[in-house]
């Protein structure tokens, strides 16, 4: 039995979110190819992410001290520790997120300075960084208004460019990619992209 860890990125509902719509298309395709295996969710907008503050930062340098941590620096040591070991403990790991402004929701990123932990999952040597997590299988399911997978704006694209470069950066290296995009550009299309996105969904489901 292996534990599925599903990250969703959107505040909006499911049924206005099509990149959480073909995520829980993937995830019914998944728990009929897999019965056993555990799904387990994490709404970002929903969990409580801390950020990168000073609360942090006077933690982890009191760790290193030995000092006494403050109630809201203990709170918010234990909820990046809680994180990063649910994150370490999934055997696979699914993303849904939207391409918004040329990126991801900022609720992403808080996720990922939540587990980009030195000593956790990389740690540095004298050759650089090296990553700490096992590899493990990834999929990001990614809905974007516009095309930016080539063309005049492919150098406008920092999503799955950054997605790829920090699970690489912790040691991950099979990711899986089905990316929805131009679902903006004519409305008459938007359904033949999401059916095509399905059929690639459908074809991952057996073997992720």
């Amino acid at each position: 039995m292996a534990n599925l860890l599903y990250i969703k990125v959107n505040p909006k509902d499911d049924e206005q979110s099509r990149s959480s719509r073909l995520a829980n298309h993937f995830l019914e395709k998944y728990k009929q190819k897999h019965p056993e295996d555990n799904i387990e969710i994490l709404d970002l907008y929903h969990a409580d992410i801390p950020f990168l503050d000073v609360d942090v930062f006077s933690a982890w340098g009191k760790f290193a001290s030995h000092e006494k941590l403050t109630e809201n620096e203990m709170i918010k040591a234990l909820q990046m520790d809680q994180l990063t070991s649910q994150f370490l403990r999934a055997d696979k790991l699914v993303f849904s997120l939207p391409f918004w402004n040329l990126s991801y929701p900022p609720m992403f990123k808080a996720y990922i300075d939540t587990i980009c932990i030195a000593g956790k999952t990389f740690h540095y040597t004298e050759n650089g960084p090296e990553g700490l997590v096992p590899d493990k299988p990834v999929l990001l399911i990614e809905s974007r208004g516009g095309v930016y997978s080539d063309g005049p704006a492919a150098n406008m694209e920092f999503s799955q460019r950054y997605f790829n470069t920090i699970l690489n950066f912790m040691g991950i290296q099979n990711i899986h990619s089905v990316i929805a995009e131009g679902l903006d550009i004519d409305p008459n299309r938007e359904k033949d992209i999401l059916v095509e996105a399905k059929n690639k969904l459908n074809a991952l489901a057996p073997n992720f």
